[in-house]
């Protein structure tokens, strides 16, 4: 087998052998593997439950009582194994596939609750970003997307979206709350949820200060543990091994209530949907990219330009798996970041994707345990996450200030308007009129007119 396994992916050729191949995939399952118990609690959010429940009305649903949840989570391993798979086979490279957190957020926070759609309508605009994604990537329109981003911009958005999805985590571990006369304040540390939320904050934050493998999904289950006496985990009646639902959110759209949301017309609606799919693409784009060169640059899997091996099959796989994964039911696959944790333990090809792509079916049938999971748990999860995408500013010039400003636009109106969305439009919008009118139009390419202007006429004809 392992013979075999040399010659469909050219192990020595890459540097790399079986063993360390195994190893490098179980790694990177272990270490994103916590993203299969957050996923499915962000998607009921916005309304991906069989009671159509969102947001605080939705929290107590559990997987393992309420169906349509259920096949969230099912769909998520699913689809996660099949684009981890593609990626493998097709690309022969060791990026993982799986529903970003931060587009998730943005699915069930600004698709569903904010703009109103509803998740079935959610998915059909996922499964269009899909198509386009496979379109423009057999293109060359994915890179000169790309070539016309200033850099500064692309990590703005990444730490923009870390920070919306650290207070989606305060919020939901109780550590922030709604307050009437200063918009948000601390919440209640007497409260049993958020005493916990802090103490798996420090879990996770040794653990990961310890260079622990898996430091997330372990510091995740121990603060489960111990929220059991303290009242806020709930074990009763609950089934650790269970055969997983399928069906409830498989090619589930809606493609008709999309196009009619909110009776604004034809015009109106390929608007909203075109800012939605744009926003959707973007995100996806800056993630799968930064990811890739990134990590490819740091482990030496560039060619002799300095370019990603392979790199139209990885962007290829991941329009593909997108697409895959809005027809069984969940958001936007993204190469995630996770996957350098395998790359460090020498994963250099798609051997350990097939790794984790098996430990991804396997995890359908533990549907229970991530039922057991409470929100105070995971909730850490989110915001040490957050903290670790925030780490981008580092690597932004400031010191320009017509580069500043479009940067601080878009980190700062993420969170403050609770919309990633808006984040990316307030930085493609005022970073080509600064320019403009400090005389430096020519280091705007013209696309970025383009999107500016899309997003200008978003606000005009549809504001929130």
């Amino acid at each position: 087998m392992i013979k075999k396994m040399e010659k469909i992916f050219k192990l020595k050729e890459n540097g790399t052998c079986f063993r360390t191949e195994i190893i490098g995939g179980l790694t990177s399952f272990v270490t994103v593997a916590y993203a299969l118990l957050v996923i499915p609690n962000i998607l009921k959010m916005g309304g991906m439950n069989a009671a159509g429940l969102k947001g605080d009305a939705a929290a107590a649903l559990s997987i393992t009582t309420d169906p349509v949840v259920a096949s969230a989570f099912a769909s998520t391993c699913l689809a996660a194994a099949i684009g981890t798979f593609i990626m493998g086979l097709f690309a022969n490279l060791p990026f993982v596939l799986a529903p970003g957190i931060g587009l998730t957020a943005f699915f069930s926070y600004n698709v569903c609750l904010k703009l109103g759609y509803s998740w079935q309508q959610g998915l059909a605009a996922v499964l269009i970003s899909g198509i386009i994604f496979i379109v423009i990537t057999l293109t060359s329109i994915r890179e000169k997307i790309i070539e016309c981003l200033p850099h500064n911009l692309k990590l703005a958005i990444t730490a923009g979206i870390g920070l919306f999805v650290a207070l989606i985590g305060l919020k939901s571990g109780g550590i922030v709350v709604a307050n009437p006369s200063t918009l948000v304040s601390f919440g209640d540390f007497t409260n049993p949820s958020t005493v916990l939320t802090l103490i798996g904050i420090i879990i996770v934050s040794v653990l990961m200060a310890r260079n622990v493998k898996g430091a997330m999904l372990i510091g995740i289950l121990i603060t489960t543990i111990i929220g059991i006496p303290m009242g806020v985990t709930k074990l009763v009646g609950v089934k650790f091994f269970s055969a997983p639902t399928f069906g409830q959110t498989f090619f589930a759209f809606d493609f008709k209530g999309l196009v009619n949301h909110n009776g604004t017309g034809i015009a109106g609606a390929i608007l909203s949907i075109l800012m939605v799919v744009i926003t959707l693409s973007l995100v996806d784009l800056f993630d799968t990219i930064g990811t890739l060169v990134g990590t490819a640059q740091k482990s030496g899997m560039v060619d002799e330009k300095g370019n990603v091996r392979r790199l139209r099959k990885a962007l290829t796989s991941d329009a593909v798996a997108t697409t895959i994964g809005g027809m069984l039911g969940t958001v936007t696959l993204a190469t995630v970041v996770e996957s350098s944790a395998g790359i460090s333990e020498g994963a250099r090809t798609g051997l350990s994707n097939v790794v984790v792509g098996i430990m991804f079916l396997i995890s359908l049938f533990f549907s229970g345990i991530v039922g057991v999971i409470p929100s105070s748990a995971t909730a850490p999860a989110l915001i040490i996450v957050g903290a670790l995408m925030l780490t981008t500013v580092k690597e932004i010039d400031f010191s320009d200030m017509t580069e500043t400003i479009p940067v601080f636009f878009t980190i700062s109106m993420m969170p403050f308007s609770y919309s990633i969305a808006n984040g990316i439009a307030a930085g493609l919008i005022t970073y080509p009129v600064i320019k403009i009118f400090t005389g430096k139009r020519k280091e705007v390419h013209p696309l970025m007119y383009v999107m500016a202007l899309l997003f200008i006429l978003r606000f005009i004809l549809m504001p929130d």
